[in-house]
């Protein structure tokens, strides 16, 4: 597919104007210059219409549970508003002329479009047509290995130390970067690479190292931190963690809880091991626990506290925005049957709260976020949270103004989360 037809921008801009528009002239033509019986009839199909949407999203969200929680009414008003639209445009398949007939097709084709981007526009996530396919538009790097460093011992903050080269780069690099499953074997999709504007010059400095780990679905797409960072960096000389976009899921239908099993194959290990090493001999990171975060959104932001929890040797701070209580919180019982064969015991031994109850954390910076709107994740984030703060670990708790379980969700909790990491890291100074 052309690479300008798959950057184009789907969640503002003339593209998304354009189908809103299409849509409202197919259904006003559907609706008028027929007959008072005929257009009476189409009025009536698309009333019925609309109460079939809302029969199968009350099917889907209250007693399947298909959506692992309460659907924002955005998206309630696009999937009505769809069948609506198909229900007049089936209505305009009878007794019609053949042009007629060929504009109700074209209609319902429109129609489902347009509520498909009315529901990506709400939220967020994918920007462009790239995006929204599963296509990372970043270019493809093979980093050459780096000549093994040794840990930091009592670094000079780069806030101190570091002199920016006046040939700065204004914004950082993203890229598309393989990690060998060596030691784990699971199949994992490339994972997005961010370099700020420090690590691009001729002499970088060793910088610290965040891997970020997105929902599901969701694809590890580097953007949405990268911008982030961006701004970060402007204001700080160009620095800015190196961050791996890593690919947690494999299949991005599938949830695997990010534990190993003979089900899903092994993510924890492919993260806590196979990402690490490769970190390690391929990026200019400082090597020492105290720089390095563990992060993560929504399904992300659950793998993340978990591994913290699990891993304090390797990780020494976690953000874990809007995420999951503890594994497969949306569905417990399926996954109690499916993963650990039905003991509850099992289950709970891999619960974040209950394996911080085990160990302390003394040098564990730890920021937990969710949106004021997102009850469910909101109550989740303040119980893990309280649970961190008891094992020792340094914890800042925010909840993101009405950001919902979308992009304001996650923009906010990327935010507020370097905000606390920066001086930890060593990349501003204290305050």
């Amino acid at each position: 597919m052309n690479s300008s037809l798959l950057a184009l921008n789907i969640v503002e801009g003339p593209l998304i104007v354009t189908c809103y528009v299409l849509s409202a002239v197919c259904g006003v033509v559907l609706l008028v210059g027929r007959s008072r019986r005929l257009a009476v009839l189409s009025g009536f199909a698309g009333v019925a219409g609309a109460l079939a949407g809302a029969f199968t999203l009350l099917v889907a969200e209250v007693f399947m549970h298909a959506f692992g929680g309460p659907l924002g009414w955005h998206v309630r008003f696009w999937v009505i508003a769809c069948f609506a639209g198909l229900g007049v445009c089936a209505a305009s398949l009878r007794r019609s002329r053949p042009w007629r007939k060929a504009l109700a097709c074209a209609a319902a084709l429109s129609f489902t479009v347009t509520a498909t981007l009315g529901i990506n526009v709400y939220y967020g996530l994918h920007p462009t047509v790239a995006s929204i396919l599963g296509i990372s538009l970043a270019p493809r790097m093979d980093p050459d290995p780096i000549k093994p460093h040794a840990p930091a011992q009592h670094q000079v903050p780069l806030w101190e130390s570091w002199k920016p080269a006046a040939q700065l780069p204004a914004e950082g690099t993203t890229a598309q970067v393989v990690i060998p499953p060596q030691n784990s074997g699971f199949a994992s999709r490339p994972a997005g690479l961010y370099l700020p504007p420090a690590a691009q010059v001729a002499d970088p400095p060793a910088l610290p190292l965040v891997v970020l780990m997105m929902g599901q679905p969701g694809n590890p797409d580097p953007q949405y931190v990268a911008a982030v960072l961006n701004d970060y960096a402007s204001h700080h000389d160009g620095l800015a963690p190196i961050v791996i976009v890593a690919d947690q899921l494999g299949d991005p239908n599938v949830d695997n809880l990010c534990l190993d099993s003979p089900l899903h194959g092994h993510p924890e290990t492919f993260i806590n091991r196979d990402v690490v090493d490769w970190a390690r001999s391929h990026l200019n990171i400082i090597d020492d626990r105290k720089y390095w975060t563990i992060a993560g959104y929504s399904h992300g932001g659950q793998c993340a506290v978990s591994f913290a929890a699990k891993y304090p040797s390797i990780w020494g701070n976690v953000l874990d925005i809007s995420g999951e209580e503890y594994p497969g919180a949306e569905e417990p019982e399926t996954n109690l049957q499916e993963i650990f064969g039905g003991s509850q015991a099992a289950y709970d031994a891999q619960k974040p709260v209950n394996i911080m109850k085990q160990r302390t954390y003394p040098d564990t910076d730890a920021i937990f976020t969710a949106s004021t709107d997102d009850p469910m994740y909101l109550e989740a984030a303040r119980h893990v949270s309280a649970a961190a703060t008891a094992a020792g670990m340094t914890v800042t708790y925010y909840e993101v103004p009405n950001g919902g379980h979308v992009i304001g969700a996650l923009n906010g909790g990327l935010n507020k989360g370097f905000e606390v990491l920066y001086p930890r890291l060593g990349l501003s100074g204290p305050g």
